[in-house]
């Protein structure tokens, strides 16, 4: 496995929160996909050692984009949301993950 070559406290980090939505649930049912917001500087590899370390599924595959913050008005003040960084992590055949917590 490729989770000797990190740190585990780096690990533990790069993965900031699972995305449930109705894109993201047609992605995990179709392609068996989970979407996750990353760390702006996480890498493939990285991510795919926090998932396996963190959930204990093999992964197959990884794909990444970079989602530009929308440009917000608030009265006179305009701003920008953060931008963020989101990863499509494939599972191998028969591997599940599942956020729903209604486990044991």
């Amino acid at each position: 496995m490729s989770i000797k070559k990190y740190d585990e406290g780096r690990l533990m980090q790069v993965l900031v929160a699972p995305i449930v939505s109705e894109k993201a649930t047609q992605e995990a049912e179709k392609n068996n996909a989970v979407l996750f917001k990353v760390l702006q500087d996480a890498t493939k590899p990285e991510i795919k050692a926090a998932v396996e370390l963190m959930f204990k599924v093999q992964v197959k595959g990884i794909s990444v984009l970079n989602q530009k913050g929308k440009a917000k008005r608030f009265g006179k003040t305009s701003g920008r949301r953060d931008h963020v960084r989101k990863a499509y992590v494939t599972l191998m055949p028969g591997q599940e993950l599942n956020f729903g917590g209604e486990g044991i």
